[in-house]
């Protein structure tokens, strides 16, 4: 079930994800949460610059296995624009984070990518489930879905959205 809290740092993420977008890159967005509620991190996806590992989820879950004990990660709950990859779910899995809450799903975008005609990734969009079959994941969450959608949109309909800085 998605609590107000949880809706609270979605709604973080899709910001963080539209920041990403304004700065030239893909509208990713994450944050960490501890057990008892506090904000530990928050990024967004740094892959303009050509490292497709940089990734918000990845980060999140490197600054975790770095600053937090193992029972601690296991109550942190990682919130996600998007549903993570097969890399940050590993990542997560590895790290032994707890749950995962995501607005949109792999599956939905790349639905969306399909219907724009954007060729698919080199990676599939697998659920977090099928890379880490015990991770606890909420998601889509249908309030925010709409929002999402719309990022992904203006990155590839650039016509409205702002051009990347040069390098």
């Amino acid at each position: 079930m998605i609590s107000e809290a949880d809706l609270r740092h979605l709604r973080r993420c899709v910001e963080l994800a539209a920041q990403a977008l304004a700065s030239g890159d893909e509208p990713f967005g994450s944050v960490l949460v501890a057990g008892d509620g506090t904000v530990l991190g928050e990024d967004h996806n740094h892959v303009a610059g050509g490292d497709h590992t940089r990734h918000p989820e990845f980060a999140l879950a490197r600054w975790a296995a770095r600053h937090m004990t193992p029972a601690e990660r296991a109550a942190a709950t990682v919130y996600t624009s998007g549903e993570h990859c097969p890399m940050c779910a590993a990542a997560h899995g590895w790290v032994g984070l707890g749950r995962i809450v995501y607005v949109a799903s792999g599956a939905q975008l790349a639905s969306w990518l399909a219907e724009w005609g954007v060729p698919a990734a080199p990676v599939a969009a697998l659920p977090v489930t099928a890379v880490v079959p015990d991770a606890v994941v909420e998601g889509p969450v249908p309030e925010l879905v709409d929002d999402v959608r719309a990022l992904h949109h203006r990155l590839h309909h650039p016509a409205g959205r702002t051009a990347r800085r040069p390098e």
